[in-house]
């Protein structure tokens, strides 16, 4: 497996709070990260229907435009009693036509757990999907799960995204409750890193 060693690594996304998270879980590294937005780099259209499809659509796009190696993620909610649902779409549920509105992205969900008349406890995962790409087209992938289940009303203000309505196994506060290091360690996409970490970094 290819081992990427120190130097600038170019994160593919638009994402502040993405991008601020990952840079967190890279800081003991020396790696520096520079942000696509920071380059003035195109958002590409998602057009895979999994989540490692989209991770690796961004990251390749990402370094074939600047030649340095890159990192995308995709993840989202998968909710077992809708099928897997958000799933690849979790940021298109947001959707509206004056921007993503995660607030009506929760209700929508709940209110399909209620149409589907969905059993407690309402199983869902938080997935992660991680691509290292080299500008060459070589790459590698690691995923990561957080298992837990679906709450309403939302609790809590911290976070982003579906957050709020996410209860951890293990754990008596949401995603939304934790503070952002604590849920930093222990996230779908902090899990995916630990696997790239002993796998490409460390």
């Amino acid at each position: 497996m290819r081992r990427l060693a120190g130097g600038r690594l170019l994160v593919a996304s638009h994402n502040a709070g993405k991008v601020e998270e990952i840079a967190d879980l890279l800081s003991d590294l020396g790696i520096a990260v520079v942000a696509a937005a920071d380059l003035g780099l195109p958002v590409p259209e998602e057009t895979g229907t999994t989540f490692a499809e989209n991770a690796r659509l961004k990251a390749h796009a990402a370094a074939r435009a600047t030649g340095l190696p890159a990192l995308a993620d995709d993840s989202g909610l998968a909710v077992a009693a809708l099928g897997g649902a958000p799933g690849v779409r979790t940021a298109d549920w947001a959707e509206t036509p004056a921007g993503r509105d995660f607030a009506l992205a929760m209700r929508r969900t709940w209110e399909a757990l209620e149409a589907a008349g969905a059993p407690e406890p309402r199983r869902a995962a938080f997935v992660c999907t991680l691509c290292l790409a080299w500008p060459e087209g070589s790459d590698e992938l690691f995923e990561g799960r957080v298992e837990g289940r679906i709450v309403w009303p939302p609790r809590g203000d911290r976070g982003h995204g579906f957050d709020p309505i996410f209860l951890p196994d293990g754990h008596d506060v949401t995603f939304g409750e934790m503070d952002r290091w604590t849920k930093n360690r222990l996230s779908h996409r902090a899990r995916a890193f630990a696997r790239l970490r002993a796998a490409c970094l460390d």
